[in-house]
């Protein structure tokens, strides 16, 4: 009969676990280790007390990576979200189809996607963050709207009672949705409570809504609900997306899209979509 393994131990054992697999389950974990699942449910709160774990029904998840300032995301894995924002920059046009609206939350990442717009094609961008709004003034064929209020300086973004009142009112062909944390049962979720409600009221308005994620993005849970898997249409994911996400994400409904490897990583092959 295997020992079973000491508190710190077993604690090492369940986050490397998590860092492998995405989600651990209290039931295999008390027979892997041969320990009941009340010991093994104390381990994940003591685990999810330090930050890190985050605790769900049966099991847990990793947590989602903690929110920065924008300015400090803006320069965190630049070449890997730039591949992520071409892929999908260069599909906008035929998800948003003729004459549309196209709302771009903010991120780091929907910065680039504003970046990699195509240059012959008119649109109307509505956003609620300086940042995209700026990164479009030299683009005399886009029309930017930008929702005014109070800065939130985590998210770089206006969240406030009159920019929500403004998204409220609008119904945007397609929206390019800002994703904190994306698993395949829990759905999105966000840090922050004022965002998550942003993003809530723009994803049931939308006519279609899409997402460009980072790999430490996938399998993860913040704290605040956004919307269902099923609420999102297209995810962009890496090239190298762990594969055990990318199928359980499909299995859920969702239209996969794998974006080149960034420059410099094993070449440029063409950006290949999964249905």
């Amino acid at each position: 009969m295997n020992m079973m393994p000491m508190t710190p131990e077993r604690h090492g054992r369940i986050r490397e676990r998590l860092s492998l697999e995405g989600r651990v389950l209290a039931s295999e974990l008390a027979r892997d280790f041969g320990v009941s699942e009340d010991t093994i449910r104390r381990d994940l709160r003591e685990l999810a007390s330090a930050g890190l774990c985050r605790r769900v029904y049966g099991g847990a998840l990793p947590p989602a990576p903690a929110v920065v300032p924008l300015n400090l995301r803006r320069a965190e894995a630049s070449g890997r979200k730039r591949a992520l924002a071409q892929a999908l920059g260069e599909r906008i046009a035929d998800m948003a189809g003729p004459d549309a609206t196209l709302f771009i939350d903010a991120g780091s990442t929907n910065i680039l996607v504003a970046e990699a717009l195509p240059t012959d094609r008119a649109l109307t961008v509505v956003t609620h963050s300086p940042a995209i709004a700026c990164a479009l003034e030299d683009r005399p064929q886009v029309e930017v709207i930008l929702l005014g209020g109070r800065v939130n300086p985590r998210t770089g973004a206006c969240l406030d009672a009159a920019s929500l009142r403004a998204a409220e009112a609008l119904r945007a062909s397609l929206l390019v949705l800002g994703v904190c944390a994306v698993d395949a049962e829990i759905g999105i979720t966000a840090q922050d409570y004022e965002d998550a409600e942003f993003k809530r009221v723009l994803s049931a308005q939308a006519g279609a809504v899409v997402a460009a994620v980072v790999n430490e993005r996938l399998a993860s849970v913040a704290p605040f609900h956004v919307l269902p898997t099923a609420g999102l249409d297209t995810l962009v994911v890496e090239h190298d997306a762990p594969e055990a996400s990318v199928s359980a994400l499909e299995a859920a409904g969702l239209r996969i899209l794998r974006a080149r490897p960034p420059v410099g990583e094993g070449g440029v092959p063409r950006a290949k979509s999964r249905a």
